[in-house]
């Protein structure tokens, strides 16, 4: 695994939880609507790296206020995790290039 593949599998997470973040967001938004089918995002790992999300709609209607809450931070966290991953890359890439010029 090279380091820019390291950069976008960082991405890829990154892009991942804020799809999540969004999707949480939406389903506290819209609590008191009437037959609203929660939002979901299933990922899946790529054979490369990194993972692709996509946002779905439950089948059945139905609040989770507790699990889209949790969802949130959830998502919060994973984004900071992979930030920080795609941060150290940078720096260490930095690093690298300072060393040999």
């Amino acid at each position: 695994m090279g380091m820019g593949n390291v950069a976008t599998i960082a991405t890829s997470g990154m892009q991942a939880a804020q799809l999540r973040l969004q999707g949480h967001a939406h389903n506290i938004a819209n609590l008191g609507t009437a037959d609203f089918r929660r939002s979901h995002v299933s990922q899946t790992a790529l054979p490369s790296g990194g993972t692709q999300a996509q946002m779905g709609r439950m089948a059945q209607p139905g609040a989770a206020l507790a699990d889209d809450v949790v969802g949130q931070l959830q998502a919060k966290n994973s984004f900071l995790a992979n930030l920080a991953v795609f941060k150290t890359q940078d720096q260490m890439a930095g690093a690298l290039l300072d060393a040999v010029g």
